[in-house]
């Protein structure tokens, strides 16, 4: 590593905020993080396109809320299980072609879903979108950790996920204009441009030195080496983040998928005042807990460890409420719901700035594109891809048993109304097993951290020197620094 370098990771190591200097340079840093951000926010827009058309797509194919539901599950369970080859590879290979190639894949399968002229087509389409969306979370953490110090994290995750919000919101608005104008079909050719024009653009991204940031440098430990998985699902903390995952994002996913729906059936909302108001409910006041979380987590790590996902936890505590009383409020009371969803949904953007900045906090750089991977492979097969389909299967049982009690012989857009109103109660009780999940991570991240404070400390067994060496010999490449 040159003297510059050294002098600046030195500085980063001990906490000297007095320089605030990037690896990369400030303006290359930034601009990094820009596209970084502006890919995630195509990465969620792509995807949440089924989720904000999904009625003129369900009737189109004639489709129950399960078969409607399993599009986003199979999106899902794909994305989980690449995940994690595309997760190694991050750690050994140049993070920012990776992203690129990603992009462009996964925008051309998106412009494909718009061409499919059956059900199986389609399904195949998304397929396709999740292998290739699956490069951009790994490679991204990964890359943000080494772009931006320790004390700066939070707000870096917290710009990176503001494509989140700003993708959802994006979508519903798309839905709404281009949708009931265009059709869906238009609306997902149309969406296949950005997603081309920033994959070119991540390409010309420098890959940032690895550690350069962190108290241990880019010593990667044997552990690292021998064992990656096991390196990583060591840590107790680790195991509550990953539990806390499946529940946040089974409702993350369920609201996603069926928010929109709901308000067509319950609240008697056309297609584009119903993605009006989720664009409303999910997307500005999303930006300001993704912000605002991560300011106020980046202040309170400062002086306590567990600081992030207490944070967390309590915003998972205050979205509970918010939710069940936004789903609680009476047909025709859309202000209501307005208010208390977007309340619901700004707490609980909050998770994403604390809790992907605090898998920094505890994992070493050589493995957290690794770590990212395993974390986002659980929370998709348990928590995100269950979302719909759980939701859309409970939905369709409440409204056969609102069917019977009725008496009837046939369902009726009533029926299925009544059904997906009280399927969406599950969302405010996963968020309450969120919130303890989180408190009970809070206990363990301590004691978690310690080692990487310990390893900037002492010698330790494996020099930078010797690291270089071994991944030289390993991955063909230096883990310390790969240029471009």
């Amino acid at each position: 590593m040159s003297k510059p370098l050294q002098s600046i990771a030195a500085a980063a190591r001990n906490g000297d905020r007095s320089r605030e200097f990037h690896p990369a340079g400030v303006s290359a840093t930034w601009f990094a993080l820009f596209v970084l951000f502006a890919l995630n926010l195509l990465n969620f827009f792509d995807r949440q396109l089924i989720g904000a058309l999904g009625e003129p797509i369900r009737k189109e194919f004639h489709l129950s809320d399960t078969g409607l539901g399993l599009l986003s599950t199979v999106f899902t369970l794909m994305y989980a299980v690449v995940g994690i080859a595309f997760g190694r590879l991050s750690d050994r290979w140049y993070r920012t072609r990776l992203i690129a190639a990603g992009a462009a894949v996964w925008s051309i399968l998106t412009a494909a879903s718009g061409l499919a002229q059956s059900y199986t087509q389609l399904f195949v389409s998304r397929l396709g979108v999740g292998v290739g969306e699956a490069t951009c979370a790994p490679a991204a953490h990964s890359l943000i950790g080494d772009l931006y110090p320790p004390h700066q994290r939070a707000r870096a995750m917290g710009v990176f996920m503001l494509g989140l919000p700003a993708g959802i919101f994006l979508a519903y608005l798309s839905a709404g204009v281009l949708g009931s104008v265009l059709g869906w079909r238009r609306t997902f050719l149309i969406a296949c441009v950005p997603g081309l024009i920033f994959a070119a653009l991540a390409a010309g991204i420098n890959e940032p030195i690895r550690g350069a940031w962190d108290t241990a440098g880019a010593a990667v430990s044997y552990d690292a080496i021998r064992s990656p998985y096991r390196a990583v699902l060591r840590l107790p903390t680790m195991w509550w983040i990953i539990l806390s995952g499946v529940f946040h994002n089974f409702n993350m996913y369920a609201l996603n998928a069926f928010q929109t729906p709901f308000l067509q059936r319950f609240h008697e909302m056309t297609l584009k005042e119903a993605s009006n108001v989720s664009a409303v409910s999910v997307g500005p006041v999303g930006a300001i807990g993704l912000l605002a979380g991560g300011w106020l987590a980046d202040r309170i790590s400062v002086t306590r460890r567990d600081g992030r996902l207490v944070v967390s936890a309590w915003a998972m505590a205050i979205a509970a409420p918010c939710i069940f009383f936004a789903l609680n409020q009476p047909k025709g009371a859309t202000a209501g719901f307005i208010v208390l969803m977007s309340l619901g949904t700004m707490t609980m953007y909050v998770y994403y700035a604390t809790v992907y900045s605090a898998i920094q906090d505890v994992i070493e750089p050589a493995l957290r594109g690794t770590a990212v991977a395993i974390y986002f492979c659980a929370m998709y097969i348990l928590g995100a891809s269950m979302g719909p389909l759980g939701t859309g299967i409970l939905s369709d049982h409440f409204a056969h048993h609102a069917m019977i009690i009725a008496g009837a012989n046939s369902m009726t857009a009533g029926f299925k109304a009544a059904g997906l109103h009280s399927a969406m109660y599950v969302i405010p009780a996963l968020a309450v097993a969120a919130s303890l999940t989180l408190f009970a991570a809070s206990r363990t991240v301590a004691k978690d951290i310690q080692p990487q404070d310990r390893a900037g400390k002492e010698s330790g067994s494996v020099t930078h020197n010797e690291t270089a060496n071994t991944s030289v010999r390993r991955y063909g490449m230096p883990m310390m620094y790969i240029g471009k």
